[in-house]
């Protein structure tokens, strides 16, 4: 059983992620490892704090001479911005005239349901923990479930379809998402220069009115093979799955697999994909059978089908504003201005990052679960056993 957790708030000294269940014989990837920590932290609309923090990941355990040793692994994402708030968040008790509390909640943030849920006099702890910097612990453990598919072929990336009313309107193939994410540099992540140039302009909108934009992106995993996630249990079906794995993200608000919210309008001659058989095998190809579309997003009955699986996530605009809405103090109950911490304007490009990862460790799980294994040896010869099954079906 793959088992990950996060720990560690927004200005604390760190990120902390534990990811255990890996078998033993993964090779680690540092580098790879380092570069997912840094898309996380690029995109057109960041704010500040990316200007402060190098995202680096520490493994404190769990890893020896490059592989993993089938052990908990613990990883360490030290916060550049703690020496500026250690005498303001200490463990200690510390001086309370150096608290910073927040008293006046956002209004689309976590703010007051935490306050009210934890009985807290202000807001501070709930927005150190609530806030979108826990993601970089996710990529980081995303990054190893990444190590581990990639052993099977299994490879995940995501790609920006939207960024308010700007939209991606062509198509797209598997070898884009791959050269989009060898670029350099990150602008909007969209495969389209003329896309993504759109997408900017509706960033720069909202960074002259002091608001900020949300949008859309999409997570590809592409060579899953048939038979991941079952129909048999509510809460064993992939698309469920994956729903809350992206659903779980910090400003997320809906999530579609495939074409789900235009199916939803469609007749169901025009949705259903058609099955196709080649008499001739590919060698690239799990099995003979094949979709001439992929409407379903590589998911049918709550089990993969061979096809690429695309969840989309729909993320709402950042809700700390340079211009606050209105709200009302905790220590008054007068109405007044939200509180404003440093933010970012568009981060729907770190949130596909962050949803890649959240896949990666989702399908890391039930493939671990089908086909088990101490070490990558063991679950490589199961999961080619299985392969072998279905080619010969």
């Amino acid at each position: 059983m793959l088992r990950f957790s996060t720990a560690g708030e927004s200005h604390g000294e760190a990120l902390i992620a534990l990811l255990s269940g890996l078998p033993a014989g993964v090779p680690v990837d540092q580098e790879f490892l380092s570069h997912e920590l840094w898309r996380r932290q690029q995109g057109y609309g960041r704010g500040g704090r990316m200007r402060i923090e190098r995202d680096a990941a520490h493994i404190l355990s769990g890893v020896r001479h490059g592989k993993t040793i089938g052990s908990p692994i613990a990883m360490q994402i030290a916060n550049r911005d703690w020496k500026n708030w250690e005498e303001i968040l200490p463990v200690e008790t510390g001086d309370a005239e150096k608290h910073k509390p927040v008293t006046s909640p956002r209004p689309g943030h976590a703010d007051l349901a935490g306050a009210l849920k934890y009985d807290f006099p202000d807001a501070r702890y709930i927005l150190e923990r609530a806030s979108a910097r826990e993601s970089s612990a996710r990529v980081a453990g995303g990054a190893l479930a990444k190590m581990l598919l990639r052993e099977l072929g299994v490879e995940v990336l995501s790609h920006v379809i939207r960024v308010g009313q700007a939209e991606l309107d062509r198509p797209y193939v598997w070898q884009d998402l791959v050269d989009l994410s060898k670029k350099e540099t990150i602008l909007l992540n969209c495969i389209d220069p003329e896309a993504e140039q759109r997408m900017k302009g509706e960033v720069d909108k909202v960074l002259r009115t002091g608001d900020t934009v949300g949008g859309i992106f999409e997570v590809v995993t592409h060579g899953l093979p048939p038979g991941i996630g079952t129909h048999t249990n509510w809460d064993e079906r992939l698309d469920g799955l994956l729903a809350q794995a992206v659903m779980s993200l910090q400003a997320v608000k809906a999530v579609e697999i495939g074409r789900g919210v235009t199916a939803a309008e469609s007749i169901g001659s025009a949705v259903h994909d058609a099955i196709a058989y080649a008499e001739t095998e590919d060698a690239e190809k799990h099995t003979r059978f094949s979709r001439e579309k992929n409407n379903a997003g590589g998911i049918e009955g709550g089990i993969s089908n061979g096809e690429d699986v695309t969840v989309r996530g729909y993320l709402k605009p950042i809700s700390t504003l340079r211009r606050p809405l209105a709200s009302v103090s905790f220590a008054t109950r007068e109405v007044t201005k939200a509180a404003y911490e440093r933010s970012d304007v568009c981060v729907v490009p770190a949130a596909g990052v962050a949803a890649e990862a959240m896949v990666a460790v989702a399908i890391a799980r039930l493939v671990l679960e089908k086909f088990g294994g101490d070490s990558l040896r063991e679950l490589k010869r199961n999961f080619d056993g299985y392969r072998e099954q279905i080619r010969k079906f």
